[in-house]
Protein backbone atom coordinates (compact mmCIF):
# COMPACT_ATOMS: atom_id res chain seq x y z
CA UNK A 1 0.00 0.00 0.00
CA UNK A 2 3.11 2.23 1.37
CA UNK A 3 4.04 1.82 -2.70
CA UNK A 4 1.12 2.53 -4.02
CA UNK A 5 0.79 6.05 -2.48
CA UNK A 6 4.76 6.42 -3.51
CA UNK A 7 3.60 6.17 -6.97
CA UNK A 8 0.65 8.08 -6.60
CA UNK A 9 2.85 11.05 -5.05
CA UNK A 10 5.91 10.49 -8.08
CA UNK A 11 3.46 10.40 -10.82
CA UNK A 12 1.36 13.43 -9.92
CA UNK A 13 3.47 15.97 -11.68
CA UNK A 14 3.56 14.30 -14.88
CA UNK A 15 2.79 16.10 -17.51
CA UNK A 16 -0.53 16.52 -19.20
CA UNK A 17 0.04 14.68 -21.92
CA UNK A 18 0.77 11.54 -19.65
CA UNK A 19 -2.10 11.71 -18.03
CA UNK A 20 -3.73 8.96 -20.11
CA UNK A 21 -0.76 6.55 -20.54
CA UNK A 22 2.09 6.47 -18.74
CA UNK A 23 0.69 8.12 -15.71
CA UNK A 24 -2.19 5.43 -15.67
CA UNK A 25 -0.31 2.79 -16.27
CA UNK A 26 1.89 3.29 -13.64
CA UNK A 27 -0.43 3.57 -11.42
CA UNK A 28 -2.76 0.64 -12.74
CA UNK A 29 0.45 -0.82 -12.04
CA UNK A 30 0.96 0.06 -8.59
CA UNK A 31 -2.94 -0.71 -7.23
CA UNK A 32 -2.71 -4.27 -8.94
CA UNK A 33 0.25 -5.05 -6.65
CA UNK A 34 -1.70 -5.10 -3.37
CA UNK A 35 -5.09 -6.10 -5.21
CA UNK A 36 -3.79 -9.16 -6.47
CA UNK A 37 -2.04 -9.95 -3.14
CA UNK A 38 -5.82 -9.24 -1.52
CA UNK A 39 -7.55 -11.46 -3.92
CA UNK A 40 -5.01 -14.15 -3.63
CA UNK A 41 -5.09 -14.42 0.22
CA UNK A 42 -9.09 -14.95 0.26
CA UNK A 43 -8.68 -17.80 -2.19
CA UNK A 44 -8.92 -21.40 -0.43
CA UNK A 45 -5.60 -22.84 -1.40
CA UNK A 46 -1.71 -22.46 -1.53
CA UNK A 47 -2.08 -23.01 -5.11
CA UNK A 48 -4.54 -20.48 -5.85
CA UNK A 49 -2.80 -17.95 -3.56
CA UNK A 50 0.53 -18.65 -5.38
CA UNK A 51 -0.94 -18.15 -8.69
CA UNK A 52 -2.09 -14.42 -7.55
CA UNK A 53 1.40 -13.72 -5.53
CA UNK A 54 2.76 -14.25 -9.12
CA UNK A 55 0.34 -12.33 -10.99
CA UNK A 56 1.81 -9.54 -8.06
CA UNK A 57 5.12 -9.97 -9.25
CA UNK A 58 4.66 -9.51 -12.58
CA UNK A 59 2.74 -5.95 -11.92
CA UNK A 60 5.43 -4.94 -10.20
CA UNK A 61 7.89 -6.09 -12.54
CA UNK A 62 5.85 -3.89 -15.32
CA UNK A 63 5.58 -1.04 -12.42
CA UNK A 64 9.59 -0.72 -12.23
CA UNK A 65 9.58 -0.84 -15.71
CA UNK A 66 7.12 2.03 -16.54
CA UNK A 67 9.46 4.20 -14.09
CA UNK A 68 12.17 3.19 -15.23
CA UNK A 69 10.94 4.54 -18.93
CA UNK A 70 9.53 7.78 -16.48
CA UNK A 71 12.56 8.78 -15.31
CA UNK A 72 14.72 8.46 -18.65
CA UNK A 73 11.84 10.69 -19.94
CA UNK A 74 12.32 12.88 -17.11
CA UNK A 75 8.67 12.81 -15.57
CA UNK A 76 7.77 13.09 -12.42
CA UNK A 77 9.83 14.87 -9.18
CA UNK A 78 12.70 12.51 -7.59
CA UNK A 79 10.74 10.20 -5.07
CA UNK A 80 13.27 8.77 -2.70
CA UNK A 81 13.31 5.65 -1.96
CA UNK A 82 10.84 4.81 -4.85
CA UNK A 83 13.34 1.86 -5.91
CA UNK A 84 13.99 0.70 -2.97
CA UNK A 85 10.57 0.43 -1.81
CA UNK A 86 10.27 -1.56 -5.25
CA UNK A 87 13.11 -4.08 -4.33
CA UNK A 88 11.57 -4.58 -0.33
CA UNK A 89 7.88 -5.40 -1.98
CA UNK A 90 9.82 -7.81 -4.56
CA UNK A 91 11.34 -9.42 -1.72
CA UNK A 92 8.72 -9.68 0.64
CA UNK A 93 6.89 -11.34 -2.45
CA UNK A 94 9.15 -14.07 -2.93
CA UNK A 95 9.45 -15.12 0.67
CA UNK A 96 5.55 -15.33 1.12
CA UNK A 97 5.63 -17.44 -2.16
CA UNK A 98 8.50 -19.88 -1.05
CA UNK A 99 6.71 -19.52 2.31
CA UNK A 100 3.78 -20.79 0.94
CA UNK A 101 5.18 -23.47 -1.22
CA UNK A 102 7.34 -25.01 1.65
CA UNK A 103 4.02 -25.72 3.65
CA UNK A 104 1.43 -28.30 2.76
CA UNK A 105 -2.02 -27.06 1.70
CA UNK A 106 -4.60 -27.46 4.18
CA UNK A 107 -6.98 -27.49 1.55
CA UNK A 108 -5.52 -30.57 -0.01
CA UNK A 109 -5.28 -32.60 3.25
CA UNK A 110 -7.35 -36.11 2.51
CA UNK A 111 -7.47 -39.69 3.91
CA UNK A 112 -5.23 -42.06 2.95
CA UNK A 113 -7.03 -45.44 3.67
CA UNK A 114 -4.03 -48.04 4.41
CA UNK A 115 -5.10 -51.42 2.46
CA UNK A 116 -7.32 -53.62 3.74
CA UNK A 117 -10.85 -53.76 4.45
CA UNK A 118 -10.53 -53.49 8.27
CA UNK A 119 -7.60 -50.41 8.47
CA UNK A 120 -9.30 -46.98 9.34
CA UNK A 121 -7.38 -43.85 8.41
CA UNK A 122 -7.89 -42.51 12.14
CA UNK A 123 -5.90 -43.75 15.08
CA UNK A 124 -7.81 -46.73 17.09
CA UNK A 125 -7.10 -45.71 20.54
CA UNK A 126 -5.47 -47.78 23.02
CA UNK A 127 -7.12 -48.98 26.09
CA UNK A 128 -5.25 -48.58 29.28
CA UNK A 129 -7.17 -51.47 31.25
Amino acid sequence: MHLVEMVYRYSACFPDTERFSLTQQLRRSAVSIPSNIAEGAARRSHAEYIRFLSIARGSLAELDTQLQIAQRLGYGAHEDGLPEQIDRVFARLAALMNSLEATPDPARRTCVREAGPNHSPFPIPHSHD
